[in-house]
């Protein structure tokens, strides 16, 4: 995946370019275009490589809405081969509504199924800036900080790949993550096809592919199943929303940390 240009990333995210707050904003809200702070980024050697923003039905306020974007540096372009060629990223996340702060966190990118991961705060943390101050130079710091802590998001999964599961314990994991994703009472997907994989490079036992194959699956959707009367297929939807990406992608991050505490 190739950084993106800021006319690509205009044409997706147009909120990272509003030039005021929404008007629902008070007098003390200091505003800083996420455009000045994405230029201030990629001086420091930061490149956008993904980029999107949530949709609104409220007239006159998708320019202002919460946008996140998934950024690389350029000290860490080359992908760890060992966990499938995966590259260590910072997702920032921001919006001019009121939504939401400056939010950075520590993401994965696996090149072989273009998927992307989130790591769980409990690992790396992550970091807020508030809309005051010097907010340019504290997303830079901060940025730099989640990326250095990437390095314990890439130690833990290397971990995962030498932890074996049974069949009992990869079942395990993905009911856990089917309750995540569609709640206790949910039987229209079978919990087994989250397991599945996708690619033949993704089948086996350990935590590190087990993982892989129930996050791509919960968030890239299409499983197949059966609605609540069995009279008609259905298929899972993909994950598209900010927020829906980060809840579930944390959440599926913490499960699998469970499990490897479980097998320590």
């Amino acid at each position: 995946m190739q950084a993106m240009s800021l006319e690509q990333v205009r044409a997706v995210a147009p909120s990272v370019f509003a030039m005021s707050p929404h008007v629902s904003r008070s007098e003390r809200y200091a505003y800083i275009p996420t455009v000045d702070v994405l230029n201030g980024l990629e001086r420091e050697g930061f490149r956008v490589v993904k980029a999107s923003q949530s949709r609104t039905r409220i007239p006159g306020k998708s320019d202002f809405t919460k946008h996140m974007l998934r950024l690389r540096h350029e000290s860490t372009a080359t992908a760890v081969q060992a966990l499938g060629e995966t590259i260590p990223e910072v997702v920032l996340i921001n919006s001019h509504d009121g939504t939401s702060a400056y939010s950075l966190m520590a993401g994965m990118f696996r090149l072989v199924c273009l998927n992307g991961m989130v790591v769980a705060d409990s690992l790396v943390g992550s970091l807020k800036v508030q809309h005051s101050g010097n907010i340019t130079s504290k997303v830079i710091e901060g940025s730099f900080k989640v990326l250095e802590n990437t390095g314990k998001a890439i130690e833990a999964a290397k971990s995962w790949a030498e932890i074996e599961l049974s069949d009992d314990e990869s079942l395990a994991f993905a009911n856990a993550a089917h309750t995540v994703r569609f709640g206790e009472d949910d039987t229209t997907i079978n919990p087994v096809r989250l397991l599945a994989a996708r690619r033949p490079d993704d089948q086996g036992r350990d935590l590190w592919r087990t993982f892989n194959r129930v996050q791509e699956n919960v968030i890239k959707g299409g499983l197949q199943g059966l609605n609540t009367e069995g009279t008609r297929r259905v298929s899972s939807r993909a994950i598209r929303g900010i927020d829906g990406d980060i809840r579930l992608n944390t959440a599926l991050w913490t499960l699998a940390a469970s499990m490897a505490a479980l097998k320590a």
